[in-house]
């Protein structure tokens, strides 16, 4: 009887493999996603708020679980003041500190550099630029993701509007939000 009954757990062994559930066996995997926002910014230098177009990329789970990489460029070419424009291309790490059902709240530190043009044409430049802020997610379906953006970004050697000789140029400090949808690819 013993025998039997041992000849038979080892016969059904492999059906119980074919058990477990595919997402358990696949574990946490890194996940890429890239999508497009509109964006709303006050650009610290007159009086309009400047909008535009964004595009972004988001690598997650790469070194640690809940650690990812965030990639973007932004265009703020509407509603213009005299001609001024700002241009944004940051990039860094990124930090998934909740997630509740479909819902994924972000911290996030971008580096990279920002683009201006004064108004009146009065000058332009490019600078470094270092972005906090957070990101809300939610997931739509399985490929679709709403997300909502804020940053505050910091231009420490861009000539702000206290700049007048002989005092020092306090930089500038342009902030502002974002709406779009991004499309999760693996």
């Amino acid at each position: 009887m013993f025998q039997k009954f041992v000849g038979a757990a080892l016969l059904l062994l492999p059906f119980s493999v074919f058990a477990q559930v595919a997402p358990a066996t696949q574990g946490g995997g890194h996940s890429l996603s890239a999508g497009a926002e509109y964006s709303n910014f006050q650009p610290d230098w007159g009086p309009n708020r400047l909008s535009g177009i964004a595009v972004f990329g988001d690598l997650d789970n790469i070194f640690l679980h809940n650690l990812g990489i965030e990639g973007e460029a932004r265009w703020l070419h509407f509603q213009e003041y005299h001609g001024q424009k700002e241009e944004h291309y940051l990039l860094g790490p990124r930090y998934r500190f909740v997630r509740f059902h479909q819902i994924s709240g972000y911290g996030k530190v971008l580096f990279g550099g920002g683009w201006i043009t004064y108004p009146y044409g009065i000058g332009s430049g490019s600078y470094f630029a270092y972005a906090p802020g957070g990101t809300a997610e939610y997931r739509l379906t399985h490929h679709f993701i709403l997300r909502g953006d804020y940053e505050y970004q910091i231009w420490p050697s861009a000539p702000g509007l206290a700049f007048t000789f002989p005092n020092p140029s306090h930089g500038l400090t342009p902030n502002g939000f974002s709406v779009g949808v991004a499309y999760k690819i693996f």
